[in-house]
């Protein structure tokens, strides 16, 4: 994969799937857009990516939740690329915890906004630039769930959130395969993440004995997978949902 001349936009990359997404794109020889809410954990990701002559990284803080926050982050994209990104990574995401009968009306739509809202935001917002600017092809990668897809307990925001990311997705797709932007998402399963840290220990280990490999999987193993999906060498793949799970 050669990813050299292009342009990468991968929110939540301060912290682990983006991250470590953003690390995967930069090897490959890509520029990245580095956008996150947490302004020290987009410099600690910018000191850690490779930076090689022909590359120009950017860190720009962003709230996916928000519209005007998502004009702006383009806006100081066009303004120092002078071109959108063609290769989008929608990894921004939240989880507020709770049982279902003791979940608050606030947890539910926090969750639902950053997760499910924000990358409808970011994929409106970054296509209609890409077509404004008749760029000849794009690839949208978003980061959904296993748990979108089989439910979890004490997750039914999240769930919620990352089942309609992957409909999302795959109506997207349809839409946008015409002009020649792929949409297709990701459904890892139990990654070390800082996401994870807060997850208790017993439940941690009820969760790797229901994994075939017997362990979590990395960051880095989730990032390889959105790099062919952002790479041509994917190029007949749109609409689809890879799950990364180690056989969950």
């Amino acid at each position: 994969m050669s990813f050299f001349h292009k342009l990468a936009f991968v929110t939540g990359g301060g912290s682990g799937i983006g991250r470590a997404t953003a690390k995967i794109l930069a090897r490959e020889g890509a520029s990245v857009v580095v956008a996150d809410k947490n302004t020290d954990n987009i410099l600690d990701t910018l000191k850690s990516i490779p930076k090689h002559a022909d590359q120009e990284h950017l860190g720009v803080e962003i709230e996916v939740s928000e519209l005007n926050s998502v004009k702006d982050c383009l806006k100081k994209v066009l303004d120092k690329y002078r071109q959108p990104p063609t290769i989008i990574v929608n990894s921004a995401g939240i989880t507020r915890d709770n049982f279902l009968l003791k979940l608050s009306e606030q947890d539910f739509d926090e969750v639902l906004d950053v997760n499910l809202k924000g990358t409808f935001l970011v994929i409106q917002t970054f296509a209609n630039s890409i077509l404004a600017h008749n760029l000849p092809c794009a690839s949208i990668i978003n980061i959904a769930s296993i748990v979108g897809k089989y439910g979890n307990l004490g997750q039914a925001n999240y769930c919620a959130s990352k089942a309609g990311v992957e409909l999302l997705t795959k109506t997207a797709a349809k839409e946008l395969g015409k002009m020649n932007i792929r949409v297709n998402c990701i459904l890892p399963g139990m990654i070390s993440t800082p996401m994870l840290e807060a997850v208790p220990d017993k439940v941690k280990e009820k969760f790797t004995k229901m994994i075939a490999m017997c362990r979590f999987g990395k960051p880095e193993e989730v990032g390889e997978v959105i790099a062919f999906l952002a790479s041509e060498k994917s190029s007949y793949i749109n609409g689809a949902s890879i799950e990364v799970t180690g056989g969950f």
